[in-house]
């Protein structure tokens, strides 16, 4: 009898090094055991996105838009056609292609484990980072400026009729310049993304910019905000009992210390991108923390892994050499994933199976079994020794070994088990 759960389409989005052995390991040993899915798999391998001329980015943002549910694993960004030889031309971020033409917010939120000590002692509830993953700094123009001479920023409609000019800066020398933009439909999508995000978790909305500087660009931000919380959410959160409020980046960033946590920040690009970082590490680790981005309707999503390719990993891995690479951030990009797509389509079973590999990855290391990043966490580097952490591809056997033990207990009837 086939036990296998029915899961709808997802798009499946392959990457580079030694995040996609952990990948493609994740998905034979935890997941095609236990699911029957339609597959939609895309290689943004770099050699396969420079063989198509990057063409497979943007055909995978188009499946993802037609089956609302897309998963990612790490891509490689390179900068200079030194880095790889046999490119055709240098590539652009992948993330930035899928991000501007799906145009979410990502959310970051760290995967809490009691025996993992945390940088912060106060923060007991989970700090979500909510980063709009449009424009600013990561779709600017930038340039070396020569010599000495007059920089200008122009706007005209389209239609001619109005013009705009400002001088920026008279150089005396050479140096450099940058120009980036953002638009209010935009910002707009991304703050209901964060407004829904943080009512549907019951958690206090935040939103830092510093406007006191930035006063038309950042100030544009919270006026928007302001405008759609009034209009469309006010009355909601009072029933919620949370609130929403704008602070300044540096007030924002005294707040987050001194709380406990238990809010949602929402951030401009960049800064999300900063404390995306500093957030997850502070709870434990980077490779603790799940990734996803949602547009504003709520409708469609992207989970992703949090960390890099691990280069230096897969370097030991292709010498044959032994490796301590954590897989928990790859499993929750599958989990976070299935749990959309059951929500989509009402798939109890789906969404139990999730829950159920999410909670044996929690208590695998609550249980003591962890690689050696986390160990690092619990003991200190100095301190750690061989037995405190296990081999990649030993814990992804132990985590198999677990979640076949719990599963099969589900399956009888006997909830009542641990790992």
């Amino acid at each position: 009898m086939d036990t296998k759960i029915s899961v709808g389409h997802i798009v499946e989005i392959l990457g580079d090094e030694m995040a996609r052995v952990i990948w493609i390991s994740v998905k034979e040993k935890l997941i095609l055991p236990y699911l029957n899915i339609k597959l939609h798999t895309y290689d943004l391998g770099f050699e396969n996105r420079s063989k198509t001329d990057d063409k497979v980015t943007t055909d995978c943002v188009e499946a993802i838009k037609k089956y609302h549910v897309g998963m990612k694993c790490s891509t490689i960004t390179l900068f200079d056609k030194r880095d790889a030889p046999k490119l055709r031309k240098t590539l652009i971020s992948p993330n930035a292609t899928i991000r501007n033409i799906l145009n979410g917010t990502l959310f970051r939120e760290p995967i809490i484990c009691r025996n993992i000590p945390r940088a912060i002692d106060r923060w007991e509830k989970p700090i979500v980072i909510g980063r709009h993953a449009y424009g600013d700094e990561y779709d600017a123009t930038e340039f070396l400026i020569p010599d000495a001479g007059t920089l200008t920023l122009s706007f005209v409609s389209t239609d001619e009729t109005e013009t705009i000019e400002r001088e920026v800066h008279e150089f005396k020398e050479a140096g450099i310049a940058l120009a980036m933009y953002n638009f209010d439909e935009a910002i707009t999508d991304f703050a209901h993304s964060c407004f829904k995000y943080a009512l549907a978790r019951k958690m206090p909305l935040y939103l830092s910019t510093k406007n006191n500087v930035l006063k038309i660009y950042d100030g544009r931000f919270q006026e928007i905000f302001e405008e759609i919380y009034m209009k469309y959410y006010k009355l909601d959160y009072e029933n919620a009992k949370i609130s929403y409020e704008h602070r300044l980046t540096e007030d924002m960033i005294a707040h987050a210390m001194k709380s406990q946590g238990g809010f949602v920040w929402a951030c401009k690009n960049y800064d999300g991108d900063v404390n995306s970082y500093n957030v997850t590490q502070s709870f434990g680790s980077v490779a603790l923390s799940t990734t996803a981005l949602i547009c504003w309707d709520g409708i469609t999503v992207l989970t992703e892994t949090c960390h890099g390719t691990v280069p230096r990993h897969y370097r030991l891995y292709k010498q044959g050499k032994e490796t301590s690479t954590n897989p928990i951030a790859t499993i929750y990009a599958w989990t976070r994933g299935l749990l959309h797509r059951a929500k989509l389509d009402k798939n109890n079973e789906l969404k139990r199976f999730a829950e159920t590999l999410e909670k044996v990855c929690v208590n695998t290391v609550e249980s003591g079994y962890m690689t050696r990043d986390l160990a690092i966490c619990q003991m200190g580097i100095d301190a750690v020794q061989r037995k405190d952490y296990m081999e990649t591809f030993e814990y992804l056997d132990k985590l198999a070994e677990n979640l076949r033990k719990v599963w099969s207990c589900i399956l009888n009837n006997n909830y009542r088990v641990e790992v």
